[in-house]
């Protein structure tokens, strides 16, 4: 019997381990997320370009090998739509179409922070209501990435993902 509660302790801190070493296979994703909306809350088209671009070269070479099977589930269903998503940002230098790109890319990445561990700070998912829209922010400030500078604050915390 102590064999077997042994044995379990050890392989649940080894799924733990493997879990946490598998968040960092799909954080960078939340970090060139970030950088997208700090470019959109900017109206900067080019940098917003460059960083989608980034996120699509993080989420193609994400192994999914070395994800759990929960994260490697949670990432196969999200990964072309992500990329998708990106990808159209990334080719547009139009600010609008942009941010209406991310309208997807939010309510995306935020299916995937819910089932993922993206980041050891917690993550704030935020509402526009002019725009009906969400974003994921690293902080509790308000930063509308739909409006920029027309309505910068304009928002609230929806939902935090600790």
């Amino acid at each position: 019997m102590k064999k077997l509660i042994l044995l379990t302790s050890m392989f649940t801190a080894l799924f733990q381990f493997k879990s946490q070493a598998q968040d960092k296979q799909l954080s960078p994703l939340l970090t060139d997320y970030y950088n997208i909306k700090d470019a959109l809350v900017s109206g900067n088209t080019a940098s917003a370009a460059t960083a989608a671009t980034t996120f699509v070269q993080a989420a193609k070479g994400a192994d999914m090998k070395a994800m759990s099977p929960a994260a490697h589930t949670a990432y196969m269903a999200l990964q072309e739509k992500l990329i998708t998503d990106a990808s159209n940002i990334s080719g547009s230098k139009d600010l609008a179409k942009q941010r209406e790109y991310f309208k997807t890319l939010s309510d995306n990445i935020y299916l995937l922070a819910k089932d993922v561990k993206l980041s050891a700070q917690p993550v704030y998912q935020d509402y526009c209501p002019m725009k009906k829209a969400s974003w994921l922010s690293s902080s509790t400030a308000i930063k509308n990435p739909y409006y920029g500078n027309q309505m910068l604050t304009c928002g609230k915390i929806n939902d935090t993902i600790k």
